[in-house]
């Protein structure tokens, strides 16, 4: 007897669904999402220590290499740890979305009345916590190490824009999370991605000091656009072409892979 009055339920679920359905579904997801981290606050732990070494570690081990002081060389460092710490804590994106594959959770929701979608798309609103999370810390850090921007208001941007990246990229890692077999596979791959975008960018050192068959791979590279973008905005206040070709970088990013991400996500959830 259920299992005739299942299948008429799924159908008429699925006529039911409208995009406020799922959008409220998604928020409800992503409300849980946050619940699990206040509940497993060690999530939170690749955001809070990352900026706090990477800013420490590279001003102090290579500041008086590169600029001859820390201080001089922060203007450098910051935009970099910045860009380059949201972007690394999108990677958790895809592993935490392997692990709740492999635990059954997603087949519990399958047979919940919500729109299917928002058990992927909630998890990925809430993440935008722990990017903001990753660029809050850096801006303390940068502060207490002596740093200053030229304004508030360009700081905030340059904040956003680094969120903003690192949420489309997300997507990226969000469905190698759905393809791959294992989280560590999924870990494996996307640092694999991650850390020639980060090393080979404009992140660490002036573009300009390195081999010029070198500067061809870092002039095509998007975190470089990001963290040229940043730092415009820290040291000028202004928004320049760098910024326009990050955003809209980012934006084709996701029209890319979310409905990419959406389609496999939907055929094995």
């Amino acid at each position: 007897m259920s299992s005739q009055i299942v299948p008429g339920a799924e159908r008429k679920l699925k006529n039911r669904v409208t995009i406020q359905t799922t959008i409220s579904n998604s928020m409800t997801m992503a409300y849980r999402s946050l619940l699990l981290i206040r509940r497993t606050p060690q999530q939170l732990f690749d955001v809070t220590i990352q900026p706090i070494l990477f800013t420490l570690m590279f001003a102090f081990l290579f500041g008086g290499a590169i600029s001859g002081s820390v201080s001089g060389y922060l203007p450098i460092i910051i935009p970099g740890i910045l860009a380059q710490t949201a972007l690394t804590a999108s990677m958790a994106t895809g592993v935490q979305l392997r692990e709740d594959m492999d635990k059954g959770v997603f087949y519990r929701f399958k047979s919940m009345p919500i729109a299917r979608m928002a058990t992927l798309t909630g998890p990925l609103v809430a993440e935008i916590l722990r990017y903001s999370i990753a660029t809050g810390l850096t801006f303390v850090m940068g502060y207490l190490l002596g740093f200053r921007w030229i304004s508030a208001d360009a700081a905030f941007i340059a904040g956003l824009l680094a969120v903003f990246s690192a949420w489309c990229v997300s997507w990226v890692f969000a469905l190698l999370g759905v393809l791959m077999k294992t989280a560590q596979a999924v870990q494996g791959i996307s640092a694999s991605i991650l850390f020639p975008l980060g090393f080979l960018s404009g992140a660490f050192v002036p573009t300009k000091t390195l081999p010029w068959w070198l500067q061809d791979f870092v002039n095509v590279n998007p975190l470089t656009y990001v963290v040229s973008a940043v730092r415009q905005l820290f040291d000028q206040g202004t928004i320049g072409n760098d910024f326009w070709l990050s955003l809209i970088g980012s934006i084709v990013i996701v029209l890319v892979f979310a409905p990419l991400t959406l389609r496999a996500f939907l055929r094995k959830a």
